[in-house]
């Protein structure tokens, strides 16, 4: 199965916080990062007072369910020391799942597609980095671009 992972981090050393990331699910039995997106610069959505985030999207392929996906994701965050406090405010690692292949799954603690990924510019915009004609899974994404207003999205120059 193929998934669309979004990962975030506005603490810490965010570039090596993303790239542990990767690190993390690559070392996951019959679990492979197959693309990532560029590394963006993105200011917060929802709470407003912190500091700008380091997003990026990656396509993973592997042999877990999207349930095991979402504790595999809690997992790795928690190990990264994510305390979840603040509704949308600073984290050290945020991994969240926006399509699990071609997948609707709606339960208490999994919603795919994710239900914000369309209001969302940090998620939107380095999607096209590996879905390169907006659409993903079936799922013309690239059309929710241009409805969202502000935030503030930058690639990071290598």
């Amino acid at each position: 199965m193929y998934y669309v992972l979004s990962v975030g981090t506005n603490m810490g050393d965010r570039k090596k916080n993303i790239e542990k990331a990767i690190d993390a699910l690559n070392n996951l039995p019959y679990t492979d990062v197959i693309s990532s997106s560029a590394i963006y610069q993105t200011e917060p959505v929802g709470y407003a007072r912190q500091d700008d985030f380091y997003n990026a999207v990656l396509l993973v392929k592997s042999q877990f369910n999207p349930h095991e996906m979402l504790g595999i994701c809690m997992g790795i965050e928690s190990g990264f020391g994510r305390i979840r406090g603040i509704k949308d405010g600073p984290r050290i690692l945020d991994l969240d799942i926006i399509f699990a292949q071609n997948m609707q799954i709606e339960s208490e603690n999994l919603t795919v597609p994710h239900p914000r990924y369309s209001e969302r510019r940090f998620v939107l915009e380095p999607m096209l980095d590996i879905f390169t004609d907006g659409i993903a899974f079936g799922i013309d994404f690239k059309k929710y671009i241009d409805d969202i207003e502000g935030q503030y999205v930058e690639k990071i120059k290598e």
